[in-house]
């Protein structure tokens, strides 16, 4: 049986994989389409990552396709109900990244609320601005609220709680009485309160029809002044250019964006030179670690498929 990997995975799954079937590891076949749709030819897996999209003319192109792999959660460049009409297994590696994703958005809200952390150029090059930098924020008896409150959302608030931070969520997939809201570790609240009464505020939601421009220039107005926003589920859900306007304007604090409407980001964009912001490629769930969980996960849920268990 043939699989073919199109994207960067961890060397030792990848070698766990070869000595079962037969496999083609090429992590830059992503960018070459037309090799990418010929390989598929034969193949009964595919192993992927955000950037290949699993489309109509993969699908049609790999007629004996069994299995899609995931490296990762999201599946919104998967094609997920043709997958099912065909019979084809879609096995994302939930889990497997969350505990990396929780730590980029605890280090990120710290970061951003103390603010204390870009003047390096300045102190090496002998100036002193301990006055501007005295008036940094502890995360001590914030509010975090937390949009998503799945399997990584809970991580963020249980390592928020150890911060002593006050943790509210909302999540719509959750009703009122899911025992999750008994476990103690966030308040339920709806969307428009938890933007209101939030000192940071967390993105953990799929990019969807209802969520694409989930927080647009209405919504990012009613946020807390000065509230630092954290995004690592997906571009599109929020709207770049009103961020910037709201970074700019003072109106927040900070933010961190690790995934955007494009990618890469284009040059010269509605993120270029905005104040109190963080860009990161795409990377809050990529750690030593959670590449080999994510790997090793894959790996093994592909084979289980492959081999009709």
């Amino acid at each position: 049986m043939h699989i073919v990997i199109s994207e960067f995975m961890d060397a030792p799954a990848v070698d766990a994989l070869k000595r079962d079937f037969d496999v083609r590891y090429e992590p830059d076949l992503v960018d070459r389409r037309d090799d990418l749709l010929r390989a598929l030819a034969n193949a009964d897996a595919l192993i992927v990552r955000n950037r290949t999209r699993v489309d109509a003319a993969v699908l049609a192109a790999a007629t004996k396709l069994r299995a899609v792999g995931r490296l990762g959660v999201g599946l919104d460049n998967i094609d997920v109900p043709a997958c099912e009409q065909r019979g084809i297994a879609v096995l994302p590696a939930t889990g497997a990244n969350a505990r990396s994703v929780a730590e980029y958005v605890m280090a990120t809200v710290l970061l951003l609320l103390r603010g204390a952390y870009g003047a390096t150029g300045q102190v090496a090059a002998g100036a002193w601005p301990r006055t501007a930098l005295s008036n940094g924020r502890e995360a001590n008896q914030r509010v975090l609220g937390i949009v998503g409150y799945g399997g990584i959302g809970r991580l963020v608030a249980r390592l928020a709680r150890g911060l002593d931070m006050r943790v509210i969520a909302t999540d719509p997939v959750l009703a009122a009485d899911d025992p999750v809201w008994r476990e103690g570790l966030a308040d339920r609240a709806e969307l428009a309160d938890l933007l209101r009464q939030a000192d940071a505020v967390t993105l953990h939601i799929p990019l969807t029809e209802q969520t694409r421009g989930l927080l647009d220039a209405g919504r990012l107005a009613t946020m807390k002044d000065g509230a630092i926003l954290i995004n690592t589920a997906r571009g599109g859900i929020i709207d770049e250019a009103a961020l910037a306007d709201a970074l700019r304007s003072g109106k927040l604090g900070g933010a961190a964006i690790d995934v955007f409407d494009k990618e890469p980001m284009p040059a010269g964009g509605p993120l270029t030179d905005v104040p109190n912001l963080i860009l990161t490629p795409h990377i809050a769930g990529l750690t030593e670690e959670a590449n080999t969980r994510v790997s090793d996960m894959t790996a093994q849920r592909v084979a289980q498929v492959l081999r009709g268990r």
